[in-house]
């Protein structure tokens, strides 16, 4: 991506990547609609889930892997990326010699578009902070929809206080600063060995994280809605107390 695609976004970017690593700020994203259906949709990544296992799809990353820092959260959005690698100084080195810290989280959300979710892929350093309490304040304030963090996070009260949903490997004091260094924005990433590229349909609530290619959400969607109707019509049946003849010609007992 040139430095003149960029102009756009000038008034928001704080210079903290060499612009050669933005990859690109516009690509393909899901319409609110679709969004919007998947978000009215309860117990939504386990359906998900099954629906993805069902296409030969990987795409699902559990809680106990990616944890909620807020518990009963939901999110739905296209997914925006970074890239971090470990540093090649040591943290000592960098504040002795006043190095520029390589963190570039903020210009993440400078050249999103509200209702995004930010993907941080820090090689899952769960004990080196990418993401504190600056980086949540400006995220909400731009619109951002929730942040997945394959790393890890501080500020926990901030994030908490702020009411701003974040998924991470891990939560720690430790910041990131002369630790790692943000390679690339927007270009292919993996979180949890689950490979998510922008535009891709991120979906986020307690029992973990989904990532929906971009080429699949619709079918998805449609076959979610199905299987949540046909979840729903057993549910009915059983509490009326009907045969469990009737009950599997809806869905037979051995897919609950």
């Amino acid at each position: 991506m040139n430095t003149l695609e960029l102009e756009k976004y000038s008034s928001r970017l704080m210079g903290l990547i060499p612009p050669e690593r933005i990859v690109k700020a516009e690509f393909p994203r899901p319409s609110k609609e679709i969004i919007d259906r998947f978000l009215e949709i309860d117990g939504l990544t386990p359906t998900v889930s099954d629906v993805l296992d069902s296409m030969g799809i990987k795409g699902v990353i559990s809680a106990s892997r990616l944890r909620p820092v807020i518990t009963g959260k939901k999110i739905v959005g296209p997914a925006v990326t970074i890239r971090y690698i470990p540093e090649s100084i040591t943290p000592d080195y960098g504040h002795e010699q006043k190095e520029r810290a390589k963190l570039a989280d903020r210009d993440v959300y400078a050249i999103a578009e509200e209702g995004d979710v930010p993907v941080f892929d820090a090689a899952g350093l769960g004990d080196v902070s990418v993401m504190g309490g600056l980086s949540t304040l400006v995220a909400k304030k731009w619109g951002m929809a929730g942040n997945i963090i394959d790393g890890g996070v501080r500020d926990v009260d901030t994030i908490r206080k702020l009411d701003y949903p974040v998924w991470s490997t891990g939560q720690t004091p430790i910041t990131g600063k002369y630790r790692v260094e943000a390679m690339e924005i927007n270009g292919p990433i993996s979180i949890a060995g689950v490979r998510v590229n922008p535009g891709d349909l991120i979906i986020a609530d307690d029992s973990g994280v989904v990532v929906v290619p971009f080429e699949h959400i619709s079918e998805v969607l449609q076959k979610t809605i199905i299987a949540v109707k046909k979840e729903d019509d057993v549910v009915k049946l059983f509490e009326s107390g009907a045969s469990i003849e009737e009950i599997s010609k809806i869905l037979p007992p051995s897919k609950w």
